[in-house]
């Protein structure tokens, strides 16, 4: 649940969610779930010559097994925040 948490965070903050087929989606974050499926608005494609047929695209839902990497703005993640948030539920767990 920490990284559900961590991303609900994020919400209305671009990011570039990269694909396993290689597609890079860069949008605006509107939402995502529990399975950390995304949903973005107003996207673009990093390399629209490789995949014409998403330059139409506005708005999509990704599933959360298909995503390979999120890149998220430097400056709005605190880092020692999700170490510390990080280190409580590795704890919790030992228990």
């Amino acid at each position: 649940m920490l990284f559900f948490s961590f991303f609900k965070s994020l919400v209305g903050k671009t990011v570039v969610v990269e694909l396993k087929n290689d597609l890079s989606i860069c949008g605006t974050l509107h939402s995502v779930d529990q399975f950390l499926n995304i949903k973005l608005s107003d996207i673009t494609v990093t390399d629209p010559d490789r995949h014409p047929h998403m330059l139409s695209v506005k708005n999509c839902f990704i599933r959360g097994s298909v995503v390979r990497y999120v890149q998220l703005p430097a400056d709005e993640v605190d880092t020692q925040l999700l170490q510390d948030a990080c280190r409580k539920e590795a704890a919790q767990a030992a228990k």
